[in-house]
């Protein structure tokens, strides 16, 4: 990530697909054992993992990371921390289907992800040593008090591997919020991330209708239905049963 903007979001993220990718992470227990093809609905709001000054630091950080702006909410609006927060207690939190044991030795960047620290875990580490960082660094100001200049800075140097955090890697920490954010901003909205199907509007991205048949051949005309997600046109409506 060469620049925390919108715009170079969209081209590391939406170029790559991830507008039209509904999330897997934690889908995979959630359908087990249901007659559902769909995973339960998440309810907005209610956080089952981060604590409240870690929810603080992702507001903040996902605030610089994906601002809003004229062309619309940012992640912070979209709802990404609660994203987050959902995923950090399913199996993707828990990493529940990777490799945990060791030896744990630095690897290469092909070789994928080395922690001992599952993503929950690490989480939880990254964000108050980075809290603890700003402190020393910013006369006893947390991250989320910095102003916007400072912040950028912050999360520059833990993308770079130049800040040292205690307990977990900065280049490691960061890259798995850069990913988390984009995904969250841009997976099916029944995951609580992607509210008001922000990011798809963003990219044009009109959402999953079961047919596309009638206006398949209508070239260069608007599309004029609605977005919808996999709740339909409100993609975290509560499931009735």
């Amino acid at each position: 990530m060469s620049q925390l903007t919108r715009r170079g979001m969209l081209k590391s993220t939406a170029a790559a697909g991830s507008a039209v990718v509904v999330s897997w992470f934690g889908s995979r227990t959630a359908l087990a054992g249901t007659n559902s093809l769909l995973p339960p609905a998440v309810t907005p709001g209610r956080f089952s993992y981060l604590t409240q000054a870690e929810i603080t630091f992702l507001d903040a950080a996902l605030s610089r990371l994906i601002p809003a702006d004229v062309l619309g909410p940012g992640a912070k609006e979209a709802g990404v921390t609660f994203f987050i927060d959902q995923q950090m207690t399913g199996a993707f939190g828990r990493a529940e289907t990777w490799y945990m044991q060791g030896p744990w030795k630095d690897g290469t960047t092909e070789q994928g992800y080395q922690l001992k620290l599952t993503p929950a875990q690490l989480y939880r580490v990254g964000i108050k040593s980075t809290d603890d960082y700003c402190r020393q660094t910013f006369n006893k100001k947390s991250f989320a008090e910095l102003g916007a200049t400072d912040q950028d800075k912050v999360l520059h140097g833990l993308e770079d591997g130049e800040i040292e955090l205690i307990g977990a890697p900065a280049k490691e920490f960061f890259s798995m919020l850069w990913q988390n954010t984009g995904e969250g901003f841009f997976a099916d909205p029944i995951y609580g991330g992607n509210r008001d199907f922000a990011g798809w509007k963003l990219v044009g991205f009109p959402g999953p209708r079961y047919n596309y048949v009638n206006e398949i051949e209508q070239y260069g005309k608007r599309y004029m239905l609605p977005t919808v997600g996999l709740m339909g046109r409100n993609g975290t409506l509560a499931r009735k049963g």
